[in-house]
């Protein structure tokens, strides 16, 4: 998605436009420098109409198609590109802005179009090389060749060059940016799925008193001797029983939710239960293996949907590329807890290694490659760190360590 602002492109060109007015004044009317000034003027009221156009068209919109921006950058590209051939062509020193365009299409706007306008920058630039209008600079100005040459050159270099590199990184950011949009709608969506759970275990505890005293009043109904004659009345006792009965059955299904973490009674849970959890979430007949290594019996954290996504993700990953088993290390010692997962797959690939924890990047063509990058960004959010790596018998290990400040320990 574009997120050039048409607002930003109408500042800069205004910004342009009172520049090369100075300057065509300054050249002409301090320096004493010979240029078409009319028609010079004419270039530039060109991009003055072309602001005008722009400012009512941000009132419709405030953002812009990709096509859009590339043709309003196409047109600066083009309006400089004549404003130099009216002043001296490659030699005059404010060519360098020819680069100002490209970089603004590298850093928002896709491949293709930014191939373009740099392809048409130096094919101005080229023809600057050969035609342009020259400037009366005094017969003691001499440019050897060589050096034009070297201009020249220079200028297409410097183009590919910024082009690439601004692109290259702009294009990073927006993956890292999306990435990021995605973790956080994960995240919510966990902490919904949390909440309704809560919700669920909440109502249950909740409803199951006065459900229990509605059953005592029909137990106590249906022994009413007066009431028990009256088969119309009995057999309305009855359904009323049944559809109490009902309600508790659904109320045993609503308690008996795994997510509902969150409840008041349950705001503090070990980390064995989070990993038991997970496991049974993605499980597919592989084998669980906990090791736990603590001094007395397993402390207890404060449940954070962070924490929970983070694992669910990570124990995800290691269920399926399993063989067997999954297992799960726990140590806790004074200072921190070190959680380590590790499957009997084989292990993580060496190309993708040093990429792991960047954002789409992953052991498959299956996934988005999203998992790993926001299991990391959520651990170290919270002041924790990710390590990954293969073990010596070549199996994939993630290490997760938390001070144990950060889990209220």
């Amino acid at each position: 998605m574009n997120t050039i602002l048409l607002g930003n492109l109408i500042k800069i060109r205004w910004i342009a436009i009172f520049g090369q007015i100075f300057a065509i004044f300054f050249v002409t009317f301090i320096i004493k420098i010979e240029i078409p000034l009319l028609e010079t003027l004419l270039i530039i009221l060109l991009s003055v109409i072309v602001n005008f156009y722009s400012y009512f068209e941000e009132r419709k919109n405030k953002s812009i198609s990709n096509i859009k921006a590339f043709l309003f950058l196409l047109f600066d590209t083009l309006q400089l590109g004549f404003l130099l051939f009216l002043t001296g062509g490659i030699i005059n020193p404010f060519s360098i802005l020819m680069l100002a365009p490209v970089i603004t299409s590298a850093s928002y706007l896709p491949a293709l179009m930014t191939v373009i306008l740099s392809t048409i920058s130096i094919i101005f630039i080229v023809l600057l090389n050969f035609y342009f209008v020259p400037l009366d600079l005094g017969s003691e100005f001499y440019l050897p060749d060589i050096y034009n040459f070297g201009l020249i050159s220079s200028l297409i270099i410097t183009v590919i060059f910024i082009a690439i590199y601004a692109y290259l990184f702009a294009n990073s950011s927006r993956k890292i940016s999306n990435a990021l949009s995605v973790s956080k709608l994960q995240i919510l969506n966990q902490k919904k799925i949390t909440e309704v759970g809560s919700l669920s275990a909440a109502t249950a505890h909740e409803l199951g008193t006065p459900l229990n005293t509605i059953f005592l009043i029909i137990n106590d109904l249906l022994k009413e001797k007066k009431l028990i004659e009256d088969k119309n009345i009995v057999k309305d006792i009855k359904l009323l029983k049944s559809q109490a009965e009902r309600c508790k059955e659904i109320l045993k299904k609503l308690s008996k939710n795994p997510l509902k973490l969150k409840d008041k009674f349950l705001e503090k849970v070990k980390i064995t239960d989070l990993v038991k959890i997970n496991f049974e979430k993605f499980n597919k007949d592989k084998k669980l293996d906990i090791k736990t290594i603590c001094v007395s019996n397993e402390p207890e954290i404060i449940y954070k949907d962070e924490i929970m996504y983070a694992l669910g993700n990570i124990i995800q990953n290691a269920v399926v590329h399993s063989k067997k088993t999954v297992t799960a290390k726990l140590n806790y010692s004074s200072t921190n807890v070190q959680i380590i997962i590790t499957d009997d797959g084989n292990g993580f690939s060496k190309d993708i290694l040093d990429k792991l924890g960047e954002p789409y990047i992953s052991k498959n063509t299956e996934g988005m490659g999203l998992g790993i990058f926001i299991s990391k960004n959520l651990i170290e959010n919270m002041g924790g760190k990710l390590n990954l790596y293969n073990s010596k018998e070549e199996n994939a290990v993630v290490e997760i360590t938390f001070d144990n400040s950060i889990l209220n320990i």
